[in-house]
């Protein structure tokens, strides 16, 4: 088995304890070292070897961003922090993974399972097969007093609208009185993701994400607190399938 070994920056105590106690329970980790300084943390990979940087974003001296970016292309880096909004910073910097504190020991394992597929990849031979899609098409929608066939395709995101939902497409906005939750299970997995209480986006669509934002053909749509990890987790889930 190969062995990952790591470090812990954090100029808090009880943090830095915890990745220490997450890391020993863990057979293929191995603890370099756990550092309050990040000039610190940075003198050390600098002069051993380092895979993985579990790194806090707000200390003193220099900040987890900032340290992030001197040690590329010495060691991958995972992002603990108590503030969901630097999420898009860790995914601009190319971080394995962005935890927000406290951080579950079951959410701790997810993540290191990444880092251990990019760090040692396990040597594999594939077979091409050739892959059926069974996902549906089309959707069908009742607006008013008809139904309509809708083509997923065409979909570039849902928008939740009090009594009603629009869904907006390559050809125009449909209106219904069909339920939000309804809508998305009849969609295909996969293929869209919940980023708002009142947005439902098609992945394929998006054009860029900027400051708590995303855009889909020049509309800006807010990504909401509480889907801002799922968010980003999935974009770089995605990238590396």
């Amino acid at each position: 088995m190969d062995i990952i070994r790591c470090i812990v920056v954090d100029d808090e105590p009880l943090p830095l304890e915890l990745m220490e106690d997450y890391i020993r329970k863990t057979p293929f980790l191995k603890l370099v070292g756990t550092y309050s300084s990040p000039i610190e943390a940075l003198s050390v990979v600098t002069k051993d070897h380092v895979d993985l940087a579990f790194l806090d974003i707000q200390m003193t001296e220099i900040n987890g961003l900032q340290l992030s970016q001197l040690l590329k292309n010495r060691c991958k880096v995972i992002f603990t922090t108590a503030y969901p909004q630097y999420a898009l910073n860790g995914f601009e910097l190319d971080a394995v993974d962005y935890l927000l504190k406290p951080v579950s020991f079951e959410r701790f394992l997810q993540s290191i399972g990444k880092a251990k597929e990019l760090i040692a990849p396990e040597t594999r031979i594939e077979i091409p097969v050739k892959k059926v899609d069974f996902s549906p098409q089309t959707i069908f929608v009742k607006t008013g007093q008809k139904i309509v066939q809708v083509a997923i395709d065409d979909i570039l995101y849902i928008e939740g609208l009090r009594e009603y939902i629009a869904i907006h497409t390559q050809h125009g906005k449909i209106i219904t009185l069909q339920t939000f939750k309804k809508t998305e299970e009849s969609l295909p997995p996969g293929r869209f993701i919940r980023v708002h209480k009142s947005y439902l986006v098609a992945f394929d669509k998006i054009s860029s994400i900027e400051k708590g934002q995303l855009f889909i053909q020049r509309k800006g749509i807010p990504i909401g607190e509480v889907y801002r990890e799922a968010f980003f987790l999935a974009i770089r889930q995605r990238n590396f399938l």
